[in-house]
């Protein structure tokens, strides 16, 4: 029995396409990933990203972001996985690298950071840590 984990695909396809120091690099689309992509977009991990068709196949174009030739993500990394969700309240969630990073969530109310999460008061699920 094989799993498939399309966020962990798209992180891994950001974290190889920043190693090889690429401009953009695609995916296939899902709202899951056009929101936690968003997410990155607006804190500023990322340039942007748009959905574009390839034949019958929709793919997400992502512009990857660099400062002084340097990946603005230094860590991107997966908490929540098919086999292990994970799950916390907002008074149980901690700090990405003392605060300088962001998780993201997965709530009731959409996908948002960890910030956004406690100005709501909602936890949720974390899918992915951010520095």
């Amino acid at each position: 029995m094989s799993f498939s984990d399309p966020l962990a695909d798209m992180l891994t396809t950001i974290r190889n396409g920043q190693q090889a120091r690429l401009a953009t690099v695609r995916t296939p689309a899902s709202k899951l990933r056009a929101n936690v992509l968003a997410v990155l977009k607006n804190e500023g991990y990322i340039k942007d990203y748009s959905e574009e068709t390839q034949g019958a196949k929709k793919k997400i174009k992502i512009e990857l972001k660099y400062f002084e030739g340097k990946p603005a993500i230094q860590v991107i990394r997966k908490v929540s996985t098919p086999g292990r969700r994970a799950y916390s309240q907002i008074g149980k969630l901690k700090n990405f690298y003392n605060g300088l990073g962001i998780s993201v969530l997965s709530t009731s109310k959409g996908v948002m950071t960890d910030r956004d999460a406690k100005t709501a008061n909602i936890g949720g699920e974390v899918l992915c840590s951010v520095f």
